[in-house]
């Protein structure tokens, strides 16, 4: 039995939702009707308020190598809104509560999940990529990824937080293990998940250096919290690292870029250095050169989202105010073409949210 919020009117009309039928630009988005979700056991329907976009969004969208999505397709991993239905079995939240959702989907039933590490479950996913997503009046999810809502946010402000603060927090505490008194370098501060990290990094009392691709980004870098800026498009990231460090290089480089980045990346590492990696927007078939790696003893290492258990942690930190989301520009839902040629542009500083009303 499912138990429904029950709004007036909503049964009569089916959901609008951005679906897209085949892989291409974005003249392939579609804002159109959508069967309405309807919760199972165990699983919750989610009016949605507010969804965030990332570049997995735009990914999809073009078509993935070798990854066959479900068409037509719905996107959209960071979704903020509210409980409109509940399966059988769910009794932590009700039709009505406000609820952030978790965009990590694993079995909950493999050793690693049993262990509190999702994202090395097998069947891991991210909500929106092999299932229907956020970009609709409709999502539906599993209970256990409807999360106590962070009171005090607007919802383009809660929708956010999750994938982009979840990877970061993984990243340099989990991964990294960062520590105070650090030097990290971290690529992009106007992406989500850099803007993430550059907050991250200064709560642990790290000393941070970042990038960022215009002169009218350094102010909001370090707005955040960044000690120093590197304008990737008129200075070369190594040069400025080293000058900044005094040649030693930094503790940890944040690296999310791929290729356009990684020879940087490596060249700026001290001794003993890491480097984390989560993503490969300007492509994957990057090379390491192993006496690099053995001569300085270095450690590279990959990570992939986080754990339920993480961004609850990090939403402790934005209540408290020690961490905050950064809104780019706000779309209607109808227009999350114009949102994702925003994005492909580069041209924002934090994230690109789509609102439903």
């Amino acid at each position: 039995m499912a138990y429904h919020l029950g709004l007036p009117g909503d049964s009569e009309l089916p959901m609008k939702a951005i679906r897209f039928h085949e892989h291409g630009g974005i003249e392939k988005l579609r804002y159109e009707d959508a069967p309405d979700p309807h919760p199972g056991p165990g699983e919750v329907v989610v009016r949605v308020k507010a969804c965030a976009l990332n570049y997995l969004d735009i990914w999809e969208r073009r078509g993935l190598p070798g990854i066959q999505l479900p068409l037509p397709h719905i996107s959209g991993a960071d979704v903020a809104g509210i409980v409109e239905s509940v399966g059988a079995g769910v009794t932590h939240c009700k039709p009505g509560d406000k609820t952030l959702v978790c965009p990590g989907l694993s079995c909950m039933q493999c050793a690693f999940c049993f262990q509190g590490k999702d994202s090395l479950c097998r069947r891991y996913s991210v909500l929106g990529y092999l299932t229907d997503g956020g970009y609709a009046e409709l999502v539906k999810i599993p209970a256990v990824n409807a999360l106590p809502y962070p009171e005090g946010l607007e919802f383009t402000a809660a929708a956010a937080i999750p994938l982009v603060f979840l990877t970061a927090w993984h990243m340099l505490v989990e991964r990294c293990r960062i520590r105070p008194g650090e030097d990290v370098l971290i690529l992009g501060a106007g992406s989500g998940v850099g803007s993430a990290a550059v907050q991250i990094a200064r709560f642990f009392h790290a000393r941070v250096i970042t990038t960022v691709g215009s002169e009218s980004k350094i102010a909001k870098a370090k707005e955040l919290g960044a000690d120093h800026v590197v304008d990737h498009s008129r200075q070369k990231i190594r040069d400025e690292v080293k000058n900044f460090t005094s040649r030693r290089g930094v503790d940890i480089v944040f690296e999310h870029v791929g290729t356009a980045t990684w020879d940087d990346s490596l060249s700026c590492l001290a001794a003993n250095g890491r480097l984390v990696t989560c993503g490969a927007t300007t492509g994957y078939d990057a090379r390491l050169d192993l006496r690099h790696l053995f001569a300085k003893q270095i450690s590279v290492m990959g990570s992939y989202m986080g754990s339920r258990h993480e961004l609850l942690e990090v939403l402790k930190l934005v209540q408290a105010k020690h961490l905050r989301p950064v809104v780019a520009s706000v779309f209607p839902l109808q227009e999350a073409a114009q949102a994702q040629a925003m994005m492909e542009g580069r041209q924002h500083f934090g994230k690109i949210v789509l609102t439903v009303e």
